[in-house]
Parts: structure tokens; C-alpha cells; sequence
């Protein structure tokens, strides 16, 4: 610990009997989209015990957190962020199996991928959860942000979640959280722990040619060679926001190292030397052009956090 450090920062550290705590990490790495400034401190728990104990030091001390999955949909400011990101990485990966006459559930912990998630359905013959293949992020991040494709999103096919608050643990049925379009109103200051999935059971080998199928149409429409968040602005009501862009002219409009990707409008990449500052420009141009061109205003799918001026 550095020497002097203010004293929640040495509360963080007494938290973390069961795991551990780095000091001003830089955050580019651990982001998609490979820019933005360094976190004060990254806390990587490794029990639940050691979980609880930092939300309740965070929640008294009323330090900012926010939970890391995969770093898709994320943007640090390039001064950083003040705070304490935490992962649940180092968290034992908890899976269960229920399986009916038609149907299963699964329970898995909100720190495993998607990819997991699609593996274990596909081994107990189940199907429903195609639409998710390709999509970048942790279960936890996926529920958070209600992700999907317009085939479908996350939180239809949960049927409950573990949530962890300062107060302690528990399940809550999904019908109790509300949730719509690329958002899941999650309680404040809570952090979801798991997740139980209810899938039909069906032709696995129909669902793996439907993900095949899924995954060479993304090699071929999305500039997956860069990093990037992924869909930069949910689409509006009745529209694409990638044509929107599109015809706003905003494919291939740069700044210093980033790039609305000339592959898809809805897409901004880093070219190898973007800095947070760069992509906000762009999104803020693409916000402002498309509102005045379409009379609609675009809604980022990006998280920012932390401090951009």
C-alpha cells in the first residue's frame, strides 16, 4: 500500500482477507474497446464473505464502485476514476443443473461468460439462448445491461437473481427487477452474484447451425478485427441506429486514434491510439449530427465512468 493512502483505501485492503487489491490500475487493458485512464483500485474478491464485508465498507464510507465483467460497454475517462472497480473473476464459478421433461434451468455464477452459459445448455439439450452467441461479457454484465440482439435479450430467459447489497445476499425473482430494452434497473448499489436460466429443451444441432450462422453474419458486418465496445447506441424505437448513422454520413469520421468504423456505422474502434477523449468526441458528434439529420436523439449502450475532462 502506498504510503499515506487515504484510510478507505486501507479499509478496501482489510476487506480482502480472501482476495486481493491492486493499486492505480490502468484500465485500457481490461476495457474492449482498449482505452481510458487507471482505477484507484481494483478489488478482487474471493469469497462471498469478503465481497459483503467491501460493499458494506464501500456503502458506509460512500466510496464509488462499479463491477468489472469483460470491459465490454465500458469507458474510463482518461483522468481515471477515483474509486474501487471490482471484479468478480476470482470468485468461485458456482453451476447447477435442473433439468424437466421439456425444460432445464441453470444456475451459474454471475462472473462466468456467456460462452459458458451456452456450452452447458447446448450439453443438457437445451435451446433458447442462441441470440446470445457472439456477445461479448460476463452473465453478470449481460443481466445488468439487459444485453441481446433483436432476436432477443438476457433477462427474458432469466427467471431469477442473487443480489448482493451492503444488508447481505439473497434471490429475487426476475419479475421483482424491473427491466426493458439495454437496461436492467437493478437495486442501487447491488451486485448481482448469480443468475438461473429456464430454457426449453430442443434440436441442439438446429441451435449450433443457427450460432454458426450467427457468428460468420458478425465476422462479416462488424469490424471484429478492432477493438471496440460493440453497438456504440441502442436502436431506436423502429430503427437501426447503425443506418441512422449511416446516413448522417458518420462512417469513417475519425478522431486522433478512434474511428466510426467504416464496416458499421454503430461501431467506433480504436485504430491502436484512442484515448477516452477521442471516442467521446465521436460519440457526441454522432449524437448531434444524427438528431439534426433525423430529428432523433441517440442513447448510448456505453458506460462512462469516471472523470473525461
Amino acid at each position: 500500500m502506498k504510503k499515506g493512502a487515504c484510510h478507505w483505501v486501507r479499509g478496501v485492503w482489510e476487506c480482502m482477507e480472501e482476495g486481493e487489491v491492486l493499486e492505480d490500475v490502468p484500465m485500457s487493458p481490461l476495457c474492449t474497446i482498449r482505452a481510458g485512464g487507471k482505477a484507484r483500485l481494483l478489488s478482487k474478491p474471493r469469497s462471498r464473505a469478503s465481497l459483503l464485508c467491501l460493499l458494506r465498507f464501500l456503502h458506509k464510507e460512500q466510496v464509488a464502485f462499479f463491477v468489472l465483467g469483460k470491459g465490454a460497454n465500458l469507458l474510463v475517462g482518461d483522468k481515471g476514476f477515483e474509486g474501487v472497480v471490482v471484479s468478480l473473476g476470482d470468485m468461485p464459478a458456482e453451476m447447477q443443473v435442473q433439468l424437466s421433461e421439456d425444460s432445464g434451468a441453470l444456475q451459474l455464477s454471475a462472473g462466468q461468460s456467456i460462452s459458458q452459459l451456452l456450452k452447458l445448455a447446448l450439453e443438457q439439450g437445451l435451446v433458447g439462448a442462441e441470440f446470445l452467441s457472439g456477445v461479448p461479457g460476463t452473465l453478470g454484465g449481460a443481466c445488468a445491461m439487459n444485453a441481446g440482439t433483436r432476436q432477443g435479450a438476457c433477462m427474458s430467459l432469466v427467471s431469477s437473481l442473487e443480489l448482493a447489497t451492503a444488508e447481505g445476499a439473497g434471490w429475487v425473482e426476475a419479475s421483482q427487477v424491473p427491466h426493458a430494452y439495454r437496461h436492467t434497473q437493478l437495486p442501487p448499489h447491488s451486485v448481482v452474484l448469480g443468475l438461473r436460466f429456464v430454457l426449453p429443451k430442443g434440436d441442439t444441432a438446429l441451435s449450433k447451425e443457427k450460432m454458426r450462422r450467427d457468428l460468420e453474419y458478425r465476422k462479416q458486418t462488424q469490424p471484429l478485427e478492432w477493438p471496440s465496445f460493440g453497438s456504440v447506441f441502442r436502436n431506436p424505437p423502429g430503427h437501426a441506429a447503425g443506418q441512422l448513422l449511416d446516413e448522417a454520413g458518420l462512417k469513417g469520421a475519425t478522431c486522433g486514434g478512434a474511428q466510426i468504423s467504416t464496416k458499421h456505422a454503430n461501431w467506433i474502434v480504436n485504430l491502436g491510439t484512442a484515448t477516452a477523449r477521442d471516442i467521446v468526441t465521436l460519440m457526441d458528434m454522432a449524437i448531434v449530427r444524427t438528431e439534426a439529420r433525423h430529428g432523433i436523439k441517440l442513447v448510448p449502450e456505453v458506460q462512462r465512468k469516471g472523470v473525461f475532462e
